[in-house]
């Protein structure tokens, strides 16, 4: 019998990016075996699926009920352990409540939920069954974001005093300005997407990642956001000043009507020492800031980087990883948690990231909408 953990999948079948980087990532470190799911809401289109990436169609169901229904009756060494929840946004909430009461663990997409209310109640559901829960925040998986989280944690910035988030694209702007396609994406549906696009697609990245790396609590938040067309009821570029606590400040800046970007993701944190600042499309190097001294570059694999960063190198120095590595790495750390060993609570986001993260975005759409005020997310 297999040691690998027995992994299920919803959503993510055909053409689809995201379930590619699933797949990918799970298979990295040899800790998962696919062994079934429901690809696509068309069973017969799922089990094609399954023949095309070459698993059993045994464990292929028409929907997650069926699933549930028929794993939980296997013996506990043969049942799925973790299922992985890559459907649109309306469907996490759900799928993941379904899974947590019959006891599955879950790797879910984020946003986690469509509100905070509802990360609420699946984090009470966790905490009372004990589940694994893994958000993919993936670029929390790259090296060189650990290195930067170990190195702020070690004080080798000082004291925080300024935090830096920017995320911009530009895939919007292609239909944004044709009423009939802004009308038509669900992107921009608020019942399928949530109350937010913009913030809620990327900005809740940003946001995840500023508390990521300073280990700090963002207390409080002032939006001013863009929908650009009357007709449109969903943000799609927005800028949000932040207080981490009284001396302690920051921005937020996020867009997809960035025109010609592609996914600018930067993250830059200044101390009374030191700034650092990273890069998503150059994610290989950190850059270490002090006055007086000249600019330097930490890369990842070298012996100088923290044993979290290291653990999450694959490869020597020198030769590049890139976002399927940074989810690998989400995945191994889910991996340790369901298989009981120690592992470091900076491995894989979870439930307090998606808690956290969808009070961010209710709260800074209320800023926005009651006036570009500030608003206390705690």
């Amino acid at each position: 019998m297999s040691n690998k953990i027995r992994w299920g999948v919803l959503g993510g079948g055909g053409d689809s990016l995201i379930g590619v980087l699933h797949r990918v990532a799970a298979s990295m470190f040899d800790a998962y075996q696919l062994v079934g799911g429901s690809f696509n809401p068309d069973i017969e289109i799922s089990k094609d699926f399954a023949t095309q990436i070459g698993i059993p169609t045994d464990r292929i169901y028409k929907d997650l009920t069926e699933l549930i229904e028929k794993e939980s009756a296997l013996p506990a060494d043969q049942r799925m352990q973790v299922v992985s929840i890559l459907t649109p946004n309306f469907l996490h909430f759900p799928m993941a409540k379904q899974l947590l009461e019959a006891g599955f663990n879950v790797i879910c997409e984020k946003p986690m939920t469509m509100t905070h209310a509802e990360a609420l109640e699946l984090e009470a559901i966790q905490k009372k069954n004990g589940n694994v829960f893994g958000l993919t925040h993936t670029y929390t998986g790259y090296p060189m974001v650990r290195q930067m989280r170990e190195m702020i944690a070690n004080g080798e910035l000082g004291e925080i005093q300024k935090v830096d988030a920017q995320y911009y694209q530009g895939w919007i702007n292609n239909l944004i300005h044709d009423k009939e396609q802004r009308n038509s994406t669900w992107r921009l549906m608020p019942e399928k997407s949530g109350i937010s696009c913009c913030l809620g697609d990327i900005g809740v990245h940003a946001y995840q990642m500023l508390e990521f790396v300073t280990g700090k609590k963002i207390k409080s938040v002032l939006a001013d956001l863009n929908h650009l067309y009357a007709d449109n009821e969903m943000d799609i570029d927005g800028t949000v000043l932040l207080r981490l606590d009284e001396y302690t400040k920051g921005v937020l800046r996020s867009s997809q009507i960035a025109t010609g970007e592609e996914n600018n993701f930067t993250v830059a944190v200044y101390g009374t020492k030191a700034g650092l600042k990273w890069e998503q499309e150059n994610p290989n190097y950190l850059y270490l800031l002090e006055d007086g001294q000249p600019m330097r570059v930490l890369k990842p694999g070298h012996a100088y980087n923290s044993p979290l960063s290291l653990d999450g190198t694959k490869l020597p120095p020198g030769h590049p990883e890139g976002i399927f590595d940074a989810m690998g790495n989400i995945y191994k750390g889910v991996a340790k948690a369901i298989r009981g060993e120690d592992y470091n609570s900076g491995e894989f986001p979870g439930m307090t990231d998606g808690v956290r993260g969808m009070n961010f975005i209710e709260k800074a759409v209320q800023s926005h909408r009651d006036g570009n005020v500030w608003v206390d997310l705690e």
